[in-house]
């Protein structure tokens, strides 16, 4: 019965198709808001209402409403778009928001501080662009995320292109979109479902849904994380087809030990030519036996465990039409970006550059927005953003090569004085003051915390030892924290959970350690492991994969156990 149902599902199936009165609430001139319903609704549209809460204090004593603004988030499989498009995102940032642009760790862009009055134009600017918000957010498919593997030219464009058409093939159709962005009129729907929304209906997704692909031996989507992870198999040069992993997922909810982190399981193997289909059907699945009388368990990691892999591979032959193939063999050996300049097989050069927390911007003493802008008025081929916050100028010609290297060594781009190895596998958050989720800061306390983490490191002579760390401001897990070496979510302002042991191939969860800690807790805490991992590891071992070895992390035990204290 409906009114057993959330207020979210109650929303979604009142809402004509996410319509609702968005419309309405965006000419209405006596707010920075629109209602609460409508906020729920413009999820799907890619945009969440925020204010900042620096200011809250404040304008509550002016007597004045929050500063409401909107985040705005883009739908950009496999994160590849043209010069052209990244100098239109790069005016947007001006005209229309807050000066700068974020990567995010779905490969993809946000605007932040985006007021309610330029929203239309905005949208409307990305339109001409040849580029929507579909599904950027909200309980559907969200932006569909691959590896960038820029030496792999050949194979690394197959999978940009099922991203792509995977991505299409699950984006919701309603014509609610174009009408309150775009300015188009409706045409009234005489079909109900099978006419606006013949996959989703009118109750779409139970929550959100995420799909990642991933090519062996690297691993830099954290394909596992992902509700589908789709791994490609190789075989005589020619991609074959994909295992299937299923059930992944980041986000918990503290003090209900029925969420929590999952990795998703391989549970077989499609061709190829199948694999956009057998996303669609998995989704199918989700979509019509997922729970939706409890969101904290509607994500398709429940729908899983509470029916069991059996279960779920009788229903995908039936939605499928064929069973799964034997999963084949493969191996992960790395899941973070490789930086510089690498060839790929076709001749053309391809440059990663890292972009601590993903923030483009102009920074006092670092013009980068002003860099990239430069670059991408000469640049021929295309940018391309990895799911690690990074970015790539990918496809630069032999020829092309010098002129965005000058530009490159001008603008300070490639200084190594601005990273560390610990820097450049680092990840965080928005948090505050924008993201009404935090409970800490996170990417504004990111660059601290490096400085303390990168002393700890070179007293102990690891200076140029890697290790993955991740810091959300919640425990909803946006960075993937509970797949770092070392992990930290937010608990209050200046409080943290620390999580230490998972790999750095992607493959294994870390451990909650210690619980409610602040910074010098937290060095205090690393301190002595980071000791024992410099006079102990073994050649070429991680510091996560020592943790697990030493003992001093128990994976035998679930993630979410408390460590109660570091035992030597």
């Amino acid at each position: 019965m409906t009114d057993k149902l959330p207020d979210a599902e109650i929303i979604k199936r009142e809402s004509d198709y996410l319509r609702g009165t968005i419309a309405e609430g965006l000419d209405d001139p006596a707010t920075g808001a629109i209602s609460e319903t409508d906020t729920k609704l413009t999820k799907f549209h890619g945009t969440y209402l925020q204010d900042d809460r620096d200011l809250r204090d404040e304008r509550r004593r002016q007597k004045l409403e929050p500063l409401y603004m909107f985040m705005v988030r883009l739908r950009l499989p496999g994160g590849v778009l043209s010069p052209a498009q990244w100098l239109g995102l790069d005016a947007i940032a001006d005209e229309c928001a807050n000066h700068s642009l974020r990567l995010t760790t779905r490969q993809t862009f946000q605007f932040h501080g985006v007021f309610k009055h330029h929203m239309r134009t905005l949208m409307r600017r990305l339109h001409a662009l040849g580029l929507d918000t579909k599904g950027a957010c909200g309980d559907d498919n969200r932006n569909v995320i691959a590896n960038v593997n820029p030496h792999l030219s050949t194979l690394q464009e197959r999978i940009y292109r099922l991203s792509t058409e995977i991505s299409e093939r699950l984006m919701w159709r309603s014509g609610a979109y174009a009408e309150i962005w775009l300015g188009e009129k409706r045409v009234q729907s005489l079909g109900g479902d099978e006419e606006e929304e013949p996959f989703y209906r009118h109750y779409y997704l139970p929550r959100k849904f995420k799909i990642a692909l991933a090519i062996p031996p690297e691993n830099d989507c954290d394909v596992l994380a992902n509700d589908i992870g789709l791994i490609a198999i190789v075989e005589d040069g020619e991609l074959a087809g994909f295992n299937v992993a299923v059930g992944g997922g980041m986000g918990m909810t503290y003090g209900n030990e029925a969420t929590y982190p999952r990795l998703a399981e391989v549970v077989g193997f499609v061709p190829a030519e199948r694999s956009v289909d057998a996303c669609e059907a998995i989704a199918a699945i989700q979509r019509d036996h997922g729970c939706r009388t409890d969101r904290a368990h509607a994500r398709f990691k429940y729908t899983l465990d509470d029916h069991g892999l059996e279960w779920f591979l009788e229903r995908f032959a039936d939605y499928h039409g064929t069973s799964m193939e034997a999963a084949r063999e493969y191996r992960f050996t790395h899941n973070g970006d490789r930086f510089g300049w690498v060839e790929g097989e076709n001749g053309n050069r391809h440059l990663t550059l890292m972009i601590q927390s993903g923030r483009i911007a102009d920074f006092d003493d670092y013009p980068l927005r002003t860099a990239l802008r430069e670059i991408a008025k000469v640049h021929g081929g295309e940018f391309r953003v990895t799911c690690n916050q990074n970015l790539m100028i990918a496809n630069v010609t032999p020829e092309q090569q010098e002129s965005i290297q000058a530009l490159v060594r001008e603008y300070g781009l490639d200084d190594g004085s601005r990273s560390t190895p610990l820097g450049r596998n680092a990840m965080s958050c928005v948090a505050f003051p924008t993201c009404g989720l935090a409970m800490a800061e996170s990417e504004r306390y990111l660059p601290s915390l490096l400085d303390e983490l990168d002393a700890l490191m070179n007293k102990h002579g690891l200076t140029d030892t890697p290790v993955n760390v991740r810091v959300t401001g919640c425990p909803n897990g946006c960075a993937r924290p509970f797949l770092a070496e070392i992990g930290l979510t937010g608990k209050a302002i200046g409080k943290y959970n620390l999580y230490v042991g998972g790999d750095e191939r992607g493959q294994r969860l870390n451990r909650l350690y210690r619980e409610n800690i602040d910074t010098a807790t937290i060095l205090e805490t690393l301190d002595p492991m980071l000791e024992r991992y410099a006079s102990e590891r073994q050649a070429d071992e991680g510091f996560g994969d020592f943790l697990v070895r030493a003992g001093i992390v128990d994976t035998e035990r679930t993630p979410e156990v408390f460590h109660k204290s570091y035992s030597a």
